[in-house]
């Protein structure tokens, strides 16, 4: 007798309702580099100071990263779809704001806005493909697709930027949302169904207060002592952030219903798939700064070019994203998460044979077997962590694995953007704290400026060999942790 399948086949329905989803989800990852290629020009229309600029890139991702886990939970208590429809129409009005914004100030202000609405639209959108796709293993192929925009948006944002760049002002770089939203807008209410926890229970307003504000200062406070060396603010905003944060964690035991179930945790495949997602984001923002740099000032390349030799990488990465719930159906998870870390070790590895005079084909190489472990660590991330909770629960543990991205990538060029420039310090000639500054000091000597180039090349080379030797050890610790026999299937409300 044939066993009936519990799960009725998707209907256009739900793949139609995927695609809407998919584009806010690009646009939130995409804005976040978009700007790379922007600021020049933002530089020159509104003159900001320094401090403002760096304010300019960083505000959207503070927002982002700080307000994940709250929107999350509240998505799961007030509605899903209604989170996701008000965040949307929040973002585009935004993001008209900041194409016309007059003053660096005003264009910091809706840039925060914007990173606000884009907390609200990530977590909401993965919960909702718990509605569309009940079957688990069709669930986690559409997490696969979901997780291929995110990833492929952090990759085309500057390409898309220097597109429009080339024919417009900077503005345009932030019109482009408007019509995605549009459609979104449009098609939502058709196509999506509201979903919300059946019991809900009284929303914390002190834990939202907590994970905000201890996530805001810690990423603050790494990135101004990155960008700055040590100082007394950036320093105590760290620490700040980090007792803050400890301070959440404890609260959260003591609640009936917690912001983040830190039990899920005790499962170490759902705490390897956590750490895969910060890990390769971190490498991943790393190596794409250091690396434009690189192309830019080192190879003398222009901008839409460097930006194009990215494009295999980026295909690669989609491409695995797109196949890992097979690849993990096949192999099990073990070998994916472990094969995930050895190809960015491997690809990493290979940036440290681009030099001053030669390596672009090195680089090229390195993306795209580098990108084979980031498809599959962001799909796994995202697969792993929804389906290790109820179904009730899926925005709040969708929004530990986006927020694990959030600040992986702040990391990335917090931490190893950090070392790298210590290392051009060191080995520089001394004439400025950057490669960009010193090879614009007048008058500069053509061995001086042959000798920042060769120290910057030796900083991103440090900076690609640790995150190369951590992301082996991370393959290690999935060979010691997880079982060697039979695969590793979470199903919807597993638990350790």
């Amino acid at each position: 007798m044939n066993r009936q399948h519990p799960f009725p086949p998707p209907g256009p329905r739900a793949w139609l309702g995927l695609l809407v989803i998919l584009g806010p989800v690009l646009l939130v990852s995409m804005d976040g580099s978009i700007l790379f290629l922007a600021m020049p020009r933002i530089t020159q229309a509104l003159a900001p100071t320094a401090d403002q600029a760096m304010w300019i890139l960083d505000v959207y991702g503070f927002a982002v990263g700080a307000l994940l886990i709250a929107f999350g939970n509240l998505g799961d208590r007030y509605g899903r779809l209604r989170l996701l429809t008000i965040g949307a129409a929040v973002f585009g009005a935004a993001s008209a704001g900041a194409a016309f914004a007059p003053s660096a100030e005003l264009l910091i202000a809706v840039r925060a806005l914007m990173g606000v609405a884009g907390a609200t639209l990530l977590p909401s959108a993965l919960a909702v493909l718990s509605e569309l796709f009940p079957d688990p293993r069709r669930r986690a192929q559409a997490i696969g697709i979901f997780a291929a925009a995110f990833a492929a948006g952090f990759a085309i944002g500057p390409i898309v930027g220097g597109f429009l760049l080339g024919r417009f002002w900077w503005g345009s770089v932030f019109l482009v949302n408007l019509p995605v939203i549009a459609v979104f807008l449009a098609c939502a209410p058709v196509l999506l169904r509201e979903v919300r926890a059946r019991r809900p229970g009284r929303v914390d307003l002190v834990s939202i207060g907590l994970s905000a504000g201890g996530l805001l200062l810690t990423i603050y406070g790494i990135k101004r002592t990155a960008a700055e060396g040590l100082s007394v603010l950036p320093v105590a905003a760290a620490v700040a952030g980090v007792c803050v944060l400890g301070w959440f964690a404890r609260r959260q035991s003591r609640l009936d219903h917690p912001l983040i179930e830190f039990s899920l945790f005790r499962d170490r495949v759902f705490t390897l798939a956590i750490v895969t997602g910060l890990l390769p984001l971190a490498a991943w923002s790393a190596a794409a700064y250091l690396a434009g740099i690189y192309l830019q000032s080192v190879r003398d390349l222009p901008v839409l070019r460097a930006a194009t030799l990215a494009l295999p990488g980026a295909a690669v990465l989609t491409v695995l994203c797109l196949a890992t719930p097979a690849l993990v159906a096949r192999l099990g998870k073990r070998t994916a998460l472990v094969a995930c870390h050895l190809a960015i070790a491997a690809g990493l590895l290979l940036l440290l044979r681009a030099g001053v005079s030669g390596g672009i084909g090195w680089y090229v190489a390195s993306t795209m077997i580098a990108g084979v472990g980031y498809g599959i660590s962001f799909s796994v991330v995202a697969d792993t962590a929804v389906a290790a909770v109820p179904a009730e629960r899926a925005g709040a543990a969708g929004a530990i694995a986006e927020t694990s991205n959030e600040i992986g990538n702040a990391l990335g060029i917090a931490l190893l953007g950090s070392l790298a420039a210590l290392v051009f310090r060191l080995g520089g000639p001394g004439l400025a704290a950057t490669l960009g500054e010193t090879l614009q000091v007048p008058g500069i000597l053509p061995g001086a400026a042959q000798q920042a180039k060769e120290a910057f090349v030796a900083g991103l080379h440090a900076a690609a060999a640790v995150a190369a030797v951590l992301h082996a050890g991370l393959a290690v610790l999935a060979l010691r942790w997880l079982p060697r026999a039979g695969r590793i299937v979470l199903t919807p409300g597993a638990r350790s």
